[in-house]
């Protein structure tokens, strides 16, 4: 016998730990590739499980998307890069405020206020 040849080892898999693995799968704990890896079962086999022993998923059933339900997700999904969007500009408008600020007291108090109080200030030991 060739040592390239391999014995196909024969295994079966309890009822009890066909239905965990199809719970985990439901419960999204783990992928059916993730399955088939861990367990070094075909994904035939898995598949089989699932339409066997799923609460939610059976051989034939159907997902039905609407496309009211996506159009709607779509719009609030703009709809809050929108506001996201606004609040950004709000902060940038803030930001720059507090440079002018800066700038002006700069120039009142004839001192660098961007030296004296910036960050390396902040990181330095105080005296």
């Amino acid at each position: 016998m060739k040592s390239s040849e391999k014995f196909r080892r024969s295994r079966s898999f309890s009822e009890e730990l066909r239905k965990q693995i199809v719970g985990q799968i439901e419960r999204k704990e783990f992928s059916i590739s993730q399955i088939c890896r861990e367990y070094e079962v075909s994904k035939t086999s898995v598949y089989s499980w699932l339409y066997r022993y799923s609460t939610t998923l059976k051989k034939g059933t159907r997902m039905v998307m609407e496309k009211d339900s996506q159009e709607k997700s779509t719009q609030e999904l703009k709809k809050r890069i929108k506001e996201l969007e606004a609040a950004l500009g709000r902060k940038s408008l803030e930001a720059d405020l507090f440079r002018v600020i800066v700038d002006l007291a700069s120039e009142e108090y004839k001192t660098d206020l961007k030296k004296t109080f910036g960050d390396q200030a902040s990181n330095s030991p105080v005296k």
